[in-house]
């Protein structure tokens, strides 16, 4: 079983920056897909952003250029800065983790799917006032 708890979230205003967190409680060199969802409320969760152990990574299009994910294996760490927040980037964030990577050509295209991930984390909350 591997546990995921994340930090950074917090309260900021439009175009501002937050570094979100995820520690793992086993090695992220074992974690071959993690990734960033979140879930505004009366809304479905969203995959943001995603990396595989090679490095790849997929964004969803509307932080494409914003957001930045990124590991640190040293750590067991899982990174999602966030810079130019707008209002929509209000939600709850959740890293999300498994051992397989999808079978495709090209991660950066992909659907960020919520079924690809096995574990989750509670989740941080992202706040941003315009």
């Amino acid at each position: 079983q591997v546990q995921l708890v994340e930090s950074g979230g917090g309260s900021v205003q439009a175009g501002g920056s937050l570094r979100l967190s995820c520690d793992g409680s086993r090695s992220t060199l074992d974690l071959n897909y993690m990734a960033w969802f979140r879930q505004a409320p009366g809304k479905k969760r969203e995959g943001v952003a995603a990396v595989d152990t090679d490095g790849h990574r997929a964004y969803v299009d509307s932080v494409k250029g914003r957001f930045t994910i990124s590991k640190d294996n040293a750590k067991n760490r899982l990174y999602l800065e966030m810079n130019s927040l707008k209002s929509d980037d209000t939600a709850m964030y959740y890293c999300a983790a498994d051992e397989a990577i999808p079978a495709v050509a090209d991660l950066a295209s992909i659907y960020i799917d919520e079924h690809d991930f096995r574990y989750w984390g509670q989740g941080t909350q992202v706040t941003v006032s315009s």
